[in-house]
């Protein structure tokens, strides 16, 4: 009879043993300055054969947007769950005090609390490991980079083994300060963007660190923070990386790594697709991806662990708030043990809801003190024609925008240093609200109505935007909705002001100063005739 009982326990435990759902594995797989249409998943003529294989076996969302449309800003609400206009990092707050508009751009890191993904992941039992490009830290010749021991890399010099060192060195000490950041696994690591005499993409070096570290965490839960270099610009030119095997985020390396399919390759493939050399760095950047996907079978944890694809911001339109190459990014996700397989989900999203999605799938409650700004996305696994958002919000230097699946509105509104500055014709101001951290950047030319107090756009009729309806009576009553939503994100933001949405301060409403826009554009005109006469 004890013998019948304690088998039928035994039996019952182990049943509740299978039903309990394990811990999902994490893996983010950010690519750089990607337009959602270079692949063939959203119709682009590329060959990416394992993004292919991603959008068949999980889903592919077809709204999916980020906040900012830079490396630093975007990355760091990859890694936060928060606008980088939320940033409370010593930079940002000594730029922009308490009562003066803020100007989010390359102007953020990650907090000395450790208020992120990787941290919170570590303290609950995960491994938190970050492979490739950083570029949310203290630039090397900051004071906080000085005190953790790195160098200040010397830009466009000549090889040497004395900068090889350095090289070598510096990213020794960045594994380390991304440590401090809460993260328990760094390797292989570029800080920044790659310079001269390195400046050349090594899917290699950084995809034989992350397959390290699921060797290394298989048998535990984990998160990993996978960030290629790729397809960072010049664009088309990605090709040129494949005759330098050696080049690497730590120098010159003595030996090629030899972990992905060999280089000459690449070439005979796009070719036979009847691709050129322009198409190489696509295909090429997917070969990294399929080292991730195949590893994962091999160990056997495939079935468990989600893998997402998307891009930090878009490359045509980067700097921007537009959708079409902008905001508007490419993202897979794949995770056989919770979603449908061949979905395609039209629901809006944003990489605010990324980190949230994370904490909830994983049964995580972040500290009280930890903002975020996202949702979880985990409902739309089950049921994708279900929105957990109305719209999108973006921000980038003096512009913010909001988006629904219909309408996207853009505003731009300049502080009162800087028509002061530029009427003026400072260079300072010229270059700051014309840089990519401007808010319209690549744009400017490109698009009529850039350089406008507001635009709205109807994205079902004019998806290329060029057709500003922002005066149009008829469309009053949506410029109004639109405007209310945006006030209501700004005031995330009390301490910030923003033009008539959020005045005081240094902010200006979006009117009286059209002669500024003027002066912008014929700058800009004057720099991109000098830059052809080079």
């Amino acid at each position: 009879m004890r013998a019948g009982l304690l088998f039928a326990l035994a039996l019952a435990l182990s049943a509740c043993a299978w039903a309990a759902p394990k811990k999902p594995n994490v893996i983010v797989f950010l690519v750089d300055d990607y337009d959602k249409y270079e692949t063939s998943v959203y119709g682009g003529k590329v060959l990416t054969p394992n993004l292919d294989r991603m959008a068949r076996e999980g889903m592919t969302f077809l709204n999916a947007h980020v906040t900012s449309t830079v490396c630093t800003p975007s990355r760091y609400t990859f890694l936060t769950g928060r606008y980088a206009g939320s940033s409370y990092c010593e930079e940002y707050q000594e730029l922009f005090p308490k009562g003066t508009q803020a100007l989010p751009g390359f102007n953020v890191e990650l907090e000395e609390d450790n208020m992120n993904v990787g941290a919170v992941f570590a303290k609950n039992g995960y491994a938190a490991g970050f492979v490739g490009k950083y570029h949310v830290g203290p630039e090397p010749g900051d004071a906080a980079a000085r005190r953790a021991g790195m160098k200040e890399d010397p830009k466009k010099v000549p090889f040497s083994e004395e900068v090889n060192r350095l090289k070598f060195t510096n990213e020794k000490v960045a594994r380390k300060m991304i440590m401090e950041r809460g993260f328990t696994w760094a390797k292989n690591i570029y800080w920044n963007n790659t310079k001269a005499p390195f400046q050349m993409h090594n899917p290699e070096w950084t995809i034989a660190a992350a397959l390290d570290f699921l060797e290394e965490h298989k048998n535990k839960p984990f998160y990993l923070h996978y960030c290629t270099t790729l397809l960072h610009g010049p664009n088309g030119q990605w090709f040129k990386s494949l005759d330098f095997p050696k080049v690497t985020g730590e120098g010159m390396i003595e030996k090629e790594l030899g972990v992905m399919p060999p280089r000459e390759t690449v070439m005979e493939r796009i070719r036979k697709a009847g691709l050129t050399e322009n198409e190489a760095g696509y295909l090429w950047m997917d070969d990294s991806l399929g080292l991730i996907l195949d590893k994962l079978d091999e160990l056997g944890i495939a079935e468990n662990t989600l893998v997402l694809f998307t891009a930090d911001h878009g490359s045509a339109n980067k700097g921007s708030l537009y959708k079409d190459r902008g905001t508007e990014v490419p993202c897979i996700m794949r995770w056989p043990a919770g979603m449908k397989k061949g979905v395609r989900c039209e629901e809006l999203l944003q990489n605010t809801d990324f980190v949230p999605t994370w904490f909830d799938l994983a049964g995580i409650q972040p500290p009280k003190n930890y903002k975020i700004d996202g949702v979880s996305l985990k409902s739309l696994f089950k049921k994708p024609n279900f929105p957990v958002r109305p719209y999108v919000y973006s921000e980038m230097g003096v512009a913010r925008s909001i988006k629904t699946k219909r309408f996207s509105y853009l505003t731009l509104r300049y502080t009162k240093d800087q028509v002061a500055g530029l009427r003026a014709g400072e260079r300072k101001f010229l270059r700051e609200v014309s840089g990519l951290s401007g808010g319209v950047s690549r744009a400017i030319l490109s698009k009529e109505h850039a350089l406008a107090y507001d635009q709205l756009y109807d994205l079902q009729n004019d998806p290329e935007t060029r057709n500003n309806l922002s005066g149009q009576k008829k469309h009053a009553p949506t410029l109004e909705a639109m405007q209310s939503s945006l006030a209501a994100e700004l005031a995330r933001f009390p301490d910030h002001p923003y033009g008539e949405f959020l005045p005081g301060g240094n902010a200006l409403p979006g009117s009286g100063y059209d002669d500024v826009f003027e002066i912008v554009r014929r700058y800009v005109e004057q720099e991109k005739k000098k830059g052809k006469k080079k």
